[in-house]
């Protein structure tokens, strides 16, 4: 059965198409240690003369012209118009002759050594350029004895990644796919396995043509180049183009210097291109490199719309959130220091938490300012909150140095309180208007806090300071509406009081009596 298969090969061989067989160059080279033939494609007219005979010689300086039959080596075969080398070795190098009747091509053969590091010689080795993401074949087939071949192995960069009857690669090219293919095939002969490479180096190339421009303002004998050696030399796709200079219309002298780079390899990618500018103030170098968009499959459609969902959703939620923060931020602030049991008050060394500074006649006009600083602060901040007050009427000492006393007891406070209405302005209050001013805004030891007891619809006669101050804190008292201790009025004069440590006491929902009007 071996027989019979070994029978049809060489039929095989012998119809196969002569284009793709005849070896017709003068000057040809092979491999040591590889199989190896030499064939003659005659005419059409010299194939039907069947008379001829063929006669092949070998041609060498120390031999001269010797003509070779079946018995001048064992490891060549002739076979008609074939000569066949079983294997190819480095004495076979020569020139050799093919004669049938008066026809006669000659032949001269280079045996190249066998490398000891490569699995292929960079000598015969043939160049293939594909574009990225274009089709990259790379088959396996010997031209000649592909009939014969037991079986074949493909190697990238001498390590085998296929192997099989006629192993190949078929695939979009990549960056990545660049490399020595080397296909070796292995032909049963006379009980031996004999082997024949063929190499092919891909390139892949980018497909596209750059322009990098390399620009400064200099004067006429400044230098400017890009540097584009490495440890292995210039790439043959880059090109340095000339100077161009241009005059501005402010006189200074534009300089410009472009570098082309044609059909962009993966080499051009890791390549860091210098550009050095050389004047009489030193020398300054721009560095490029150009970076590789990585290809990326289309999203499905499924998934894109499910992370639109997804990412409008979360933003929706986030901007609820800022939107609440912002609504609520008293709450949640009040909340902060409750859980966090937060205390501004411990190490300070101020006596009182806030001084309250209201009209201090207590007139009949002037009566529910009066009750309201007097009593109702008090009883809500101190008895009901914890904090600890400083009123004039209550805490000042009769018979005292009135100016010097108030100034202490501000400085005292963590807060200077002042209760506006349109009657504030008087003489007993102005000095401590001034005097809580001149802490908060110049000592900046104490911060304000501003309730509006009745609308004050005329600032001219206060202080131009306590105008800057009304706009930020400032708290609106309706005297005609009952508030209870969970009222924004409340909550929001805590916030702007220091945080403080206090013992729940009274009950939350209690509601203070009504202010009436007289």
């Amino acid at each position: 059965m071996h027989h019979i298969e070994l029978l049809l090969a060489l039929l095989a061989l012998m119809f196969t198409s002569t284009s793709e067989i005849c070896i017709s160059r003068h000057n040809i080279s092979a491999i040591e240690g590889e199989l190896f033939y030499l064939k003659y494609c005659s005419s059409a007219s010299e194939h039907n003369n069947e008379t001829a005979t063929i006669k092949w010689y070998k041609n060498n300086e120390s031999h001269g012209c010797i003509e070779l039959n079946s018995s001048s080596s064992p490891r060549i075969t002739l076979r008609d118009s074939v000569l066949e080398f079983w294997p190819v070795e480095l004495e076979d190098s020569g020139s050799y002759i093919f004669q049938m009747g008066n026809d006669t091509h000659k032949w001269k053969l280079n045996v190249i050594g066998r490398s000891k590091h490569n699995c292929y010689s960079e000598k015969l080795i043939i160049s293939k350029t594909v574009e990225v993401q274009k089709s990259l074949p790379v088959a396996c087939k010997h031209d000649y004895y592909q009939p014969l071949v037991n079986r074949t192995a493909l190697y990238k960069n001498c390590v085998k990644i296929k192997e099989g009857k006629t192993p190949g690669l078929k695939k979009n090219a990549e960056f990545a796919d660049q490399g020595y293919y080397t296909c070796v095939f292995f032909i049963p002969h006379n009980g031996r396995l004999f082997n024949a490479t063929k190499t092919i180096n891909v390139t892949i190339v980018g497909g596209k043509d750059v322009e990098l421009n390399c620009s400064a303002l200099a004067n006429e004998r400044d230098l400017i180049y890009w540097n584009l050696w490495d440890e292995n030399g210039k790439e043959p796709n880059v090109h340095e183009e000339k100077v161009t200079k241009i005059r501005t219309p402010e006189g200074k002298l534009y300089v410009s210097r472009m570098l082309g780079i044609k059909n962009i390899n993966e080499k051009n990618l890791k390549f860091s291109y210098n550009c050095t500018v050389v004047s009489e103030g030193g020398t300054d170098t721009i560095n490029f490199v150009l970076l590789k968009k990585e290809d990326m499959d289309d999203i499905p459609g499924h998934i894109f719309t499910r992370g639109m969902i997804v990412a409008v959703s979360v933003l929706v939620v986030v901007v609820c959130l800022v939107i609440m923060g912002v609504i609520y931020r008293v709450d949640l602030v009040l909340f902060y220091r409750h859980f966090m049991r937060k205390d501004e008050t411990l190490t300070d060394g101020k006596t009182y938490d806030a001084f309250v500074s209201y009209l201090k006649d207590c007139g009949p006009e002037n009566g529910e300012e009066h009750t309201f600083a007097v009593e109702i602060l008090p009883r809500v901040l101190e008895k009901h909150f914890g904090y600890k007050l400083c009123i004039y009427e209550r805490d000042v000492v009769p018979g005292g140095a009135v100016v010097d006393e108030i100034h202490s007891l501000i400085e005292k406070s963590r807060r200077l309180i002042i209760v506006l209405s349109q009657s504030y302005m008087s003489n007993e209050v102005r000095y401590e208007l001034e005097s809580g001013l001149h802490e908060a805004l110049v000592e900046r030891k104490i911060k304000i806090i501003l309730i509006e007891f009745t609308p004050v619809s005329d600032f001219t006669f206060f202080p131009q300071s306590l105008k800057l101050l009304k706009s930020h804190r400032v708290l609106k008292w309706n005297a005609d509406k009952p508030l209870s201790y969970n009222s924004r009025f409340w909550k929001n004069l805590l916030y702007l009081m220091p945080a403080k440590m206090v013992k729940p006491c009274g009950a939350e929902s209690e509601v203070l009596p009504v202010l009436s009007q007289s």
